[in-house]
């Protein structure tokens, strides 16, 4: 835990043989909880039996495990046989530069408010609720600050669906983005 509290990303290791279990979706829900970037490293993957979308499969399960935030880079290795080594570290450094990435505020604008006038949220007693801007929060991790007439309205899917719109439009990918409503 404390190694967590001190890091941007963590490399989160399964072992292919046993697959996901209780203790590895706690570290990453604690890491999602804490803000960090995720890699998924599934090691001993030398062991086991492949068939023709063997990979893509068990990768399909893990992510089906970890729902609702399954936007985790998974990578395949083999510490044994030396597999893949170096692209757990390449990926690393990329979820560490979504993890940092800043987006500007006009450019977020454009983008969400497009997709927000396609799929505006839902009223909440009669009362519509207009999202007028969006802006990135300067923190060290991403998180996105919607400023609405009705903050306290804007139901959880509803922020799903943003949340799913900035990982679309912008790469996020193995970070944990958190979206805030504010009084405008």
């Amino acid at each position: 835990i404390k190694a967590l509290e001190e890091s941007d990303v963590i490399l989160l290791l399964i072992d292919a043989q046993t697959g996901v279990e209780a203790q590895d979706l706690n570290i990453l829900r604690l890491a999602q909880r804490r803000h960090k970037g995720v890699v998924i490293v599934v090691n001993k993957w030398d062991l086991v039996e492949k068939e023709t979308n063997t990979a893509r499969d068990f990768e399909k399960e893990i992510k089906n495990r970890i729902a609702p935030f399954n936007d985790v880079p998974v990578v395949f290795t083999s510490v044994l046989e030396k597999q893949r080594i170096f692209r757990v570290i390449e990926t690393a450094l990329e979820v560490h530069e979504n993890r940092t990435r800043k987006v500007k505020t006009s450019e977020l604008n454009e983008i969400m408010l497009e997709a927000i006038e396609k799929y505006p949220p839902p009223a909440h007693r009669g009362n519509l609720i207009k999202i007028k801007y969006v802006t990135q929060l300067p923190l060290y991790y991403p998180a996105f600050a919607f400023f609405c007439n009705h903050p306290k309205h804007v139901k959880e899917n509803y922020k799903n669906y943003l949340e799913n719109q900035l990982r679309k439009n912008y790469n996020f990918t193995g970070v944990p983005i958190e979206i805030f409503f504010r009084q405008k």
